[in-house]
């Protein structure tokens, strides 16, 4: 007998819409499972968009959710900020190399190009050049740490591959000797600070996502059950040859409304 969760985390983007178009049954699923009394968290590893942009998109899609159930990337590196912050009992200083899209998701910070305690690096375009790099590097050696919103290798383009900030990130990494903080999707401490906001047990915990890898590998490492959906990047020979078992797979997030009657 599968046991209901008291927290459903879920991913966007061919989870529970593909383009702007919401997955058939999606909307009326996830209003049952409200009814149920089951927390839902949304999550995303979009690093140009602000939860505001996010949760609007969400919500002209149809989609009922409060402003604190959608964690992306960003909203992950902040609550790992807030956390380091009350340990240490004192204001941090950040300097936040990100979209200027997203930089209100930092506003609780002081900022600080000079001496930072971290650094946040995310997605910033065609903004990097030879001095910015040195600047990063010279923070770093003088003691700042770093965390990175992602760790992509490469993305596509319109014009073809391009390489993503993950080439930067391990590049300061190496000059540094110092390991990065990575949020976002698959990452642990992406994962736990999700948990710890809702106030929920990864054992009562449920990822439901189209990505084997990022969403149910992610999930899994931390002990939280995996659904895989029949949507967005599925595909079917990839779930065969993945040593990645979900706990679930199902043809959409609208099978999650019956899951448990």
């Amino acid at each position: 007998m599968k046991r209901i969760p008291e927290l459903i985390m879920l991913d966007l983007d061919g989870t529970l819409y593909v383009g702007k178009q919401p997955i058939p049954g999606a909307i009326t699923a996830l209003q049952l499972l409200r009814k149920r009394g089951i927390q839902l968290r949304f999550l995303t590893n979009t690093t140009t968009k602000s939860v505001d942009e996010l949760s609007a998109q969400l919500r002209v899609m149809g989609f009922t959710l409060e402003d604190d159930e959608l964690i992306s990337a960003p909203v992950g590196a902040k609550l790992e900020l807030l956390s380091i912050q009350q340990k240490l009992r004192r204001p941090l200083r950040i300097w936040p190399v990100v979209a200027d899209g997203i930089k209100q998701d930092f506003s609780d910070f002081f900022w600080d190009e000079q001496r930072p305690d971290y650094i946040v690096l995310g997605d910033i375009g065609d903004a990097w050049d030879l001095t910015l790099i040195n600047n990063l590097f010279n923070a770093m050696h003088a003691g700042a740490e770093l965390i990175a919103l992602h760790k992509n290798r490469f993305w596509q383009t319109d014009e073809g591959l391009k390489a993503d900030i993950g080439f930067f990130v391990a590049g300061l990494e190496y000059v540094c000797s110092k390991n990065a903080r990575v949020m976002g999707k698959p990452n642990r401490a992406f994962f736990q600070r999700v948990l710890d906001s809702v106030g929920v047990d990864a054992a009562n915990a449920l990822m439901v996502g189209d990505d084997l890898d990022s969403d149910i590998g992610g999930a899994q490492q931390m002990g939280v059950r995996g659904c895989l959906v029949k949507t967005g990047k599925y595909r079917e020979a990839y779930l065969d040859q993945s040593t990645i078992k979900p706990a679930y797979v199902i043809a959409s997030v609208a099978d999650l409304a019956h899951m448990w009657d």
